[in-house]
């Protein structure tokens, strides 16, 4: 193996300057006054911004958290001249099929933590051997531990690309795909490719109204008509923002972070199944540990500068004939109903899951496990 295409060891380990450094700005914050609302729609509330970022600088422990997710084997590749991170989770089981595993904003790595180990080691959480899986699970470039590049052209078509290069240099000649959110446009395009992908499955699928619009909607039509106009007018301000001017967002986001905390808690407040609160459904821990992905790697604005990249590519661009299976989550952003998909995919399962929102696999890790190994079961065996 040549060094361009060698595959090194990676641990996480964020220096101590880096985390003395983080308590120093969460204990210098300075802070804005209150909304004018009793609610969140004016954006995170000011009560509980101090009372997440005290958290985070009196109690949370990273270096417990960072051992945690350094129970997975972690490593880095250069890919088209930029070092990729990728977690590569083998099981044990013979005939495991390999599927790789796409993030996307504001999420990351962390947003696996708990599908991992089921779908590496099934028997162990209720499943069978047969239903096995060696995990791959890239960070994007630039975003967490990859690194980020210093050129313009890494979008979603070249992620993809990059994603087929790094299976077949892990030496996987048959794979799955699976992503949302941004993961979910590059595995639409790994699908559309072909390549040695030969199935993917997605908790975001792209799907758009007809272009002559909907003359007798459904009771599921309106409601996702309903959710598109409400997201077009109370839900698009940071993509418009991070696909038009990520540079001057970022000196915020990585000087902040209370500010990097607060643009991204944010999205989870809004974009998770959580009755009103995020830690209704996911733990401040959990939370915080996404944040510190951002914040310990600098990327609020090289993760930013993807949508300048690739905004676009959320619209249709070819139909995906490779088996795709998609799970839908009643709290996504934009839930598509089945006929507005249908025409980007070749869709062979279609499951509407009883709860869960965006953030499928860190919200709802069993719907999430066995809506996968149920999808994947006749495709691996062929």
């Amino acid at each position: 193996m040549d060094g361009m295409s060698e595959v090194r060891p990676f641990r996480i380990d964020v220096p101590d300057a880096i985390l003395d450094d983080l308590r120093a700005r969460l204990a210098r914050t300075r802070w804005p006054d209150a909304e004018c609302v009793d609610d969140w729609s004016q954006g995170m509330p000011l009560a509980y911004a101090r009372d997440l970022a005290t958290y985070w600088a009196d109690e949370y422990d990273w270096r417990a958290r960072e051992a945690a997710l350094n129970r997975f084997d972690h490593f880095i590749t250069e890919i088209d001249g930029l070092d990729i991170h990728f977690i590569h989770q083998r099981s044990a089981h013979p005939d495991a099929f390999p599927v790789l595993i796409t993030h996307g904003w504001p999420g990351s790595i962390v947003e696996f933590h708990k599908v991992i180990e089921p779908l590496t080691d099934p028997t162990k959480y209720g499943g069978r051997a047969e239903d096995a899986f060696h995990v791959i699970c890239p960070s994007l470039p630039g975003y967490g531990f990859s690194a980020k590049p210093t050129r313009t052209g890494w979008g979603v078509g070249r992620i993809a690309q990059a994603w087929e290069t790094l299976m077949c240099r892990l030496g996987y000649q048959r794979y799955g795909a699976q992503g949302g959110d941004w993961g979910a446009a590059i595995t639409t395009q790994i699908g559309r490719n072909r390549g040695h992908c030969v199935a993917i499955h997605l908790n975001m699928p792209l799907g758009w109204p007809p272009a002559g619009g909907v003359a007798d909607p459904s009771e599921e039509e309106r409601q996702a008509l309903a959710a598109l106009a409400h997201h077009r007018r109370w839900g698009t301000g940071y993509s418009k923002q991070q696909s038009t001017r990520p540079q001057t967002l970022g000196y915020g986001l990585v000087d902040s972070p209370v500010g990097q905390m607060a643009w991204i808690v944010e999205k989870f407040w809004a974009w998770t199944d959580c009755d009103g609160h995020p830690e209704n459904v996911l733990s401040r821990d959990e939370l915080l540990d996404n944040v510190m992905v951002y914040w310990v790697t600098g990327t609020g604005a090289s993760s930013a500068r993807l949508y300048w990249e690739s905004f676009n590519s959320f619209a249709t661009a070819g139909r995906v004939e490779l088996p795709t299976g998609v799970a839908v989550f009643p709290k996504e952003i934009l839930p598509a109903p089945r006929s507005w998909c249908e025409p980007n995919y070749h869709i062979t399962r279609w499951t509407a899951m009883p709860r869960g929102g965006h953030f499928a696999a860190f919200e709802q890790p069993e719907l999430f496990v066995e809506d996968i190994r149920a999808f994947f079961t006749d495709v691996r065996r062929v």
